[in-house]
């Protein structure tokens, strides 16, 4: 199947892209689940699109069934109470979207071992944004895990790779797909004091079928992520026509 366009019309319009990303990103976890990871591993996907939770500057504490606040006590304890903060600024949460898929292996724990991004548009629209985005991949290169980045927003254009090349503090392997959609797969790799990172990219196009991505696991342990086959079962699935 084709990869389409899921930002503009005829598409997205009567189909939301937001729908499709959520969907898909269930799908790759669900296939990686059935069909690939070993039995001590399992996949989950985490979404998060704008707020989700309003909590209330206020802190209201219920005493004897009444509601009561400010420095109250507790246990006939007097509420500590800090001088007012130095500096205090504004943040829009609306814009930190996470739509992903997270890999664990189950060591008596849950332990992470790969991360598997679908950016969105608010990934790509302001240089915060997009800081803030590379800094999370970084992050988890930093801890070993693996990283693999899919990017097929339309919508706007944004190379999120050298994003995270300059998180890393990083100035060679620069790549920027000529299409401005792409896909690219990271292994963070121990190399005697230092860490080296190794990437699989691989140009998107509309029209195109998609790519296999090696999903490392371990240093040890790769495994093909089939980009095409969840991407057709999405489609499929939300009656979106090829």
């Amino acid at each position: 199947m084709p990869l389409l366009d899921h930002f503009h019309p005829p598409l997205h319009g009567p189909r939301r892209w937001e729908g499709f990303h959520h969907a898909w990103a269930a799908n790759i976890a669900q296939h990686l689940n059935r069909e690939v990871l070993p039995a001590e591993f399992f996949a989950e996907s985490e979404i998060s699109m704008g707020p989700t939770l309003e909590i209330d500057v206020a802190t209201v504490e219920l005493t004897n069934g009444r509601e009561t606040s400010g420095t109250a006590t507790a246990t006939g304890t007097a509420v500590w109470a800090p001088a007012k903060p130095l500096i205090a600024f504004p943040v829009d949460f609306a814009r930190l979207d996470v739509c992903e898929v997270r890999v664990y292996e189950d060591l008596g724990g849950s332990q992470l071992r790969a991360a598997i991004e679908l950016v969105s548009p608010a990934n790509k629209d302001r240089p915060g944004s997009r800081r803030t985005f590379a800094a999370k991949c970084a992050g988890y290169l930093k801890q070993a895990v693996s990283v693999i980045i899919i990017d097929v927003v339309t919508e706007r254009t944004a190379n999120l790779h050298m994003d995270l090349l300059e998180a890393l503090e990083v100035s060679q392997a620069a790549w920027e797909s000529p299409t401005q959609l792409y896909a690219v797969a990271y292994r963070p790799v121990p190399v005697q004091n230092h860490q080296s990172i190794e990437a699989w990219p691989e140009t998107l196009t509309l029209g195109d079928a998609l790519p296999v991505l090696p999903l490392w696991l371990r240093l040890d342990l790769c495994l093909p992520l089939q980009l095409e086959e969840t991407y057709v079962d999405t489609c499929s699935g939300l009656r979106i026509p090829s």
